[in-house]
């Protein structure tokens, strides 16, 4: 997830030189792009693992494999070291790159599988095999796509779900299916996929709905409020049994959602455990549990007769960070947390009560980039 915004519109609070920061596929890493070359951690305890310094320029996106020695590496700031329009496939062992793909405009994104490099461009996607020399299986047409979000994206608000089928015979035959999910009236704003790819997360530029659907047939499984004001969604994480969601914006506030109902069996949610809510509905006596254990309106019951606002589920976690600042999350290797990044240089972890819910309590927190020069 890029943190960076255009220099017109940065916050005072964003660490100078800081251009990226994304977490590795199991959250248990994290890796930041700057303007002097990049830096690997370790999220919990947090502690560096790794750093490379380039005197001749900057690092805009940088995209781990696991903890794995590769990693996908694009030139950015104001001075890059590649050519945005480049991924360069870095060899950590080797300290160099080792596979270069051109394209002919900005590269906005890149993802990375054991056998997939997906690299996305403003209104395209392109899938390789992963290999020493990588073959080219798909290209996709998008719509605009500036922020380099996750690939998929067709129509305004719709999901492009692309299945390939690899046909076993004498001769390899890479097929596709594509189906099209309708997910907001609204642009995408942010998109998640989970470990399986059996379900995917969405929210719209507006920023007050996720959506979570089943990618095989379409259906919508989940419809989570996390506000009524206007927010800019940074990340949305599913965890590993996909049962729970968190989801970042730009205000500072994380938001936890249960996704299963048997998950609120046996909860206790008071609508009054918790100080601060962002959206300032946890003293609200309009909301109710629902059978996850997030929050719901009273009037739930009738949400054929009334707008969606009555039928969509609150968080039933929460917390914000110290700062009003952008941020990303993920779901801890210990059970029960949250850890967060954010454009300030700066990284939490969070613990949060699976029966009671409400504010999160505050484990750790540390300036991982208190100075780029140290």
């Amino acid at each position: 997830m890029n943190l960076s915004k255009p220099s017109s519109s940065s916050s005072a609070a964003d660490a100078p030189g800081l251009l990226y920061a994304g977490f590795n596929q199991d959250f248990g890493c994290f890796a930041t792009g700057l303007d002097s070359g990049f830096r690997i951690y370790n999220c919990d305890p947090l502690k560096e693992k790794m750093r490379k310094d380039f005197e001749d320029g900057g690092i805009s996106i940088v995209e781990m494999l696991f903890r794995c020695n590769y990693l996908a590496l694009v030139g950015g700031g104001k001075n890059p070291k590649y050519p945005p329009n480049k991924v360069i496939i870095w060899d950590d062992l080797k300290s160099k790159g080792i596979v270069e793909l051109e394209f002919r405009s900005e590269v906005k994104n890149v993802k990375l599988r054991r056998d997939r490099i997906v690299v996305v461009l403003a209104n395209k996607v392109f899938v390789y095999v992963f290999s020493a020399n990588p073959l080219k299986l798909h290209t996709f047409e998008t719509i605009d796509n500036d922020k380099g979000k996750r690939p998929s994206m067709s129509n305004t608000g719709k999901i492009k779900n692309s299945n390939s089928i690899n046909s076993s015979g004498s001769t390899t035959v890479m097929t596709t299916n594509v189906s099209i999910i309708p997910a907001h009236s609204g642009k995408l704003s942010c998109l998640s996929v989970n470990s399986d790819g059996s379900k995917c997360a969405s929210a719209s530029e507006k920023g007050t709905l996720i959506r979570v659907f089943d990618t095989s047939s379409g259906k919508l499984l989940n419809e989570l409020r996390r506000g009524v004001d206007r927010a800019e969604i940074y990340s949305i994480a599913f965890d590993q049994s996909s049962t729970r969601l968190c989801v970042s914006s730009d205000k500072g506030t994380v938001h936890i959602f249960n996704l299963d109902a048997i998950l609120g069996n046996g909860a206790s949610h008071s609508p009054n455990n918790g100080s601060y809510y962002a959206e300032k509905v946890i003293n609200n006596p309009m909301l109710s549990p629902s059978p996850s254990g997030n929050r719901q309106s009273s009037f739930s019951f009738m949400k054929d007769l009334l707008p969606k606002y009555f039928s969509s589920e609150w968080s039933f976690a929460h917390f914000k960070v110290i700062a009003d600042c952008r941020c990303i999350c993920g779901f801890g290797q210990e059970v029960n947390t949250i850890i967060v990044i954010c454009a300030d240089g700066s990284c939490y972890k969070f613990l949060f009560d699976p029966r009671k819910g409400g504010e999160c309590v505050r484990e750790h927190y540390t300036r991982f980039l208190k100075d780029l020069d140290e």
